[in-house]
Formats: structure tokens, C-alpha cells, sequence
């Protein structure tokens, strides 16, 4: 069962952010100062600049786009529902995460347990009441375990990367769109259209995400009966659908109580994508913190 928590009393754009000319920092909504370039001194999400890492990163996004078909998508949410893989703690899987490193992401090498620290270190100092989004920020990369053979070991381009929906037109600002012209349903009428199998305001639970890591974690959350508002689960199932909370893609699907949690989305995504830094986080010093946050809304084993 979830809960509904009282939405912020403001409206939050994607991309505010402020730049002080002597600092050179970008300063979020609760004070949080960041640098104005990634950990590869380049700018956040840039898709264009030439590098070996960016190379890897286009290659990456075009199997992605050619693979993700809605019978596709279909299949591995049927098979991964089951919640059979395996059986553990939300920590002993953040543990496992150290040993995952994402191909897609431009802004960051480092094992994930870091990237996940730092976005719920640099929230909980912001937003120091909201402990239901601390944790959220520590669990919303979980699902990338599936990286590992205890899970699939799926590929890459079946766990990471943006996601976008499937069974309608693919939108031309998702990144590296391009590549969506080899993929079956590019051609197909019933999946290439604005709606395709989905209708006005039918509300973002009913679309089918491209299978990957958001989707996942937050089947496990459900079906090991988390109580994290709806807008936790919210922002774990759609933080890497950057057509919808960067670029306004794909409104016409939400639905009144989806367009209350991408407020809370638009807070998240700032610390999830700024926060990410060489400087990392003494894992030992924040897990009593967190591990209580988990025993308040997960039960002690969850299966995967």
C-alpha cells in the first residue's frame, strides 16, 4: 500500500538554476552548490562532446533504441514481476552495487553505491523532514543490479540509459533518436502513432517504459508492499524519463495525480544528476541513517 504526501507549495522547472559569475557553481532550490562541469570537466548530459567515453555512451543508446520494442518491454516486465531472482536487504543490494559501473551515463565513472550516497547525502541536507525522499535517493539505482548474474546479468542497453515509452511514436528528444528508425515498432501503425495503444490523460502507470533499471526497482518496491508515497515510487519508476521532466515530452499521458509527483521529480532529478562528484561519500558514517530509513519502509528481506 502507498501513501500520498503533501505536495511542495511551488512550482519547480527542470532546468532552474542559478550562476554566481565569481563561483562558477550552479545553486539549487535548498542551497545545494554544485560544479559547473562533471566529473570529465565537460557539461552535464552533453551528448555531443568527442571523447572515448561519448563514443561508448552513442553506441550504447543505439542498440538501446533498436531493442526496446513494446513485445520486448512486454516480455522481461512478465518475467521480472515474478520477484524470483533472489532474496536480501535494500543495503546488502547497495553493497552488490559496487561492482557496477554505467556505460550510459557521460557525467560519471564511479561505482554506483556512490552516485547513490551522494544524491541522498546532498537531498537529506536540503530537504532535512523529507526522510521518504533520503531514501528514495539511496534505493532509485537499485534496479541496475540486474547487471549482475544472480539477476540476468542483462546487457547494458537493456538496464540503464533514458527511458521512453513504448506502444506510441517515439519522441525525436530523447536522446540519440535517431537510432529509433531500425527499431521494429518505428514502422508499425498500431505503435507509431501520438497515442498508439494508450489514450489522453490514461495516466503514466498504465505506459509501458522501455525495460531498464526505473522500472524494475520499482516493481520490486510494489511487490514487497513498500510505504513510500506515491511520489517516491513515482521517481523511481520515471527519473531517467528525460523526454517527460526535461524536455515536456509525452504530457498527454499523465494523469492529474502524475502531474502532482513530477513536481516532486523535478526536485529529485537536480540532486540526481548534479550531485555526482570524484568526491565520494564514507559509507560507513551515513548506514545507521539509512539502514533506519529502510526498516521504517521496507521489510527486513525483500525478493528481487
Amino acid at each position: 500500500m502507498t501513501i500520498l504526501i503533501e505536495q511542495p507549495q511551488f512550482e519547480i522547472q527542470a532546468e532552474e538554476k542559478k550562476i554566481y559569475d565569481n563561483e562558477k557553481e550552479l545553486v539549487l532550490d535548498g542551497g545545494f552548490a554544485v560544479p559547473e562541469t562533471n566529473a570529465f570537466g565537460h557539461n552535464f548530459r552533453d551528448y555531443t562532446v568527442e571523447s572515448a567515453r561519448q563514443e561508448g555512451v552513442e553506441t550504447f543508446y543505439k542498440i538501446n533504441h533498436i531493442n526496446q520494442t513494446y513485445d520486448y518491454v512486454k516480455k522481461m516486465r512478465e518475467k521480472y514481476a515474478k520477484c524470483d531472482k533472489a532474496e536480501m536487504s535494500i543495503w546488502e543490494c547497495c553493497e552488490l552495487l559496487n561492482d557496477v559501473v554505467d556505460d550510459s551515463d557521460p557525467d560519471l565513472d564511479e561505482p554506483q553505491i556512490q552516485h547513490l550516497l551522494q544524491s541522498a547525502e546532498a537531498i537529506r541536507k536540503d530537504y532535512p523532514d523529507e526522510d521518504w525522499l533520503h531514501l528514495t535517493a539511496l534505493i532509485h539505482d537499485l534496479g541496475k543490479a540486474l547487471l549482475l548474474p544472480s539477476f540476468g546479468e542483462l546487457p547494458q542497453w537493456a538496464v540503464v540509459g533514458d527511458t521512453y515509452p513504448v506502444g506510441c511514436a517515439f519522441n525525436d528528444s530523447i536522446v540519440h533518436s535517431k537510432y529509433f528508425k531500425e527499431n521494429p515498432d518505428y514502422n508499425n501503425s498500431a505503435y507509431n502513432s501520438k497515442y498508439g495503444v494508450y489514450s489522453e490523460g490514461c495516466g503514466l502507470d498504465k505506459v509501458m517504459m522501455s525495460w531498464g533499471h526505473d522500472d524494475y526497482m520499482y516493481l520490486v518496491a510494489k511487490e514487497n508492499g513498500t510505504t513510500l508515497p506515491s511520489a517516491g515510487l513515482f521517481i523511481i519508476r520515471y527519473h531517467s524519463f528525460y523526454a517527460l521532466h526535461r524536455s515536456g515530452a509525452y504530457k498527454h499521458l499523465m494523469n492529474e495525480e502524475d502531474k502532482e509527483n513530477l513536481k516532486w521529480l523535478h526536485i529529485f532529478n537536480k540532486y540526481d544528476l548534479y550531485s555526482k562528484s570524484k568526491v565520494l561519500v564514507d559509507v560507513e558514517e551515513v548506514k545507521p541513517y539509512y539502514m533506519s530509513l529502510i526498516e521504517k519502509y521496507f521489510p527486513a528481506k525483500l525478493k528481487w
